[in-house]
């Protein structure tokens, strides 16, 4: 029983000045090595000065980059014959073949509606396979032409959409 009573009073004992210093010395210490790490860095405006002239540098040869890519001719691949342009240039090339081409009409625009009662009122012929068993499905613009061409489909656009009226007993 003496034993238990002893390990209380170590336990419940008041620490000794000098282990209070060590704590506080141990600190100062901790303290003063991170001044010593922390001190030598650069900080303040002439680190964020040296930043930022770097960045407007990078800025500067990036600028200096795209512009040469937009402004110079360039092999892109030799073998295939295929060369970077000036963009001015492919503009001017751009607008003289569209100067060239005859403008076309663009045809009705079928709605969806229009377009599912094709497909169901025109099925494909017995001996043509389906568009999924290797062949690549309709287009939409096949998939408008034939909806145009369907009596269904005429029918449908001319007759109004409006519903039928209520009948009273």
């Amino acid at each position: 029983m003496a034993d238990v009573e002893s390990i209380r009073q170590i336990a419940h004992s008041r620490a000794p000045l000098s282990t209070w210093l060590g704590i506080v010395l141990l600190f100062a210490l901790f303290g003063v090595i991170v001044l010593a790490v922390i001190g030598p860095l650069p900080r303040g405006t002439d680190y964020e000065e040296t930043r930022a002239k770097k960045r407007i540098e990078n800025l500067k040869t990036a600028r200096e980059d795209a512009e040469k890519a937009l402004n110079s001719y360039a092999w892109i691949d030799k073998n295939k014959g295929v060369v970077r342009i000036p963009i001015s240039r492919a503009m001017e090339l751009t607008v003289a073949e569209l100067a060239q081409k005859k403008p076309a009409t663009a045809g009705p625009i079928a709605t969806p509606q229009a377009q599912a009662a094709a497909a169901s009122a025109s099925p494909a012929p017995a001996g043509s396979p389906k568009p999924g068993a290797g062949q690549p499905a309709a287009s939409p613009s096949t998939m408008q032409s034939s909806a145009a061409r369907s009596p269904a489909v005429q029918a449908t656009r001319s007759a109004p959409a409006s519903p039928a009226p209520a009948t009273t007993p």
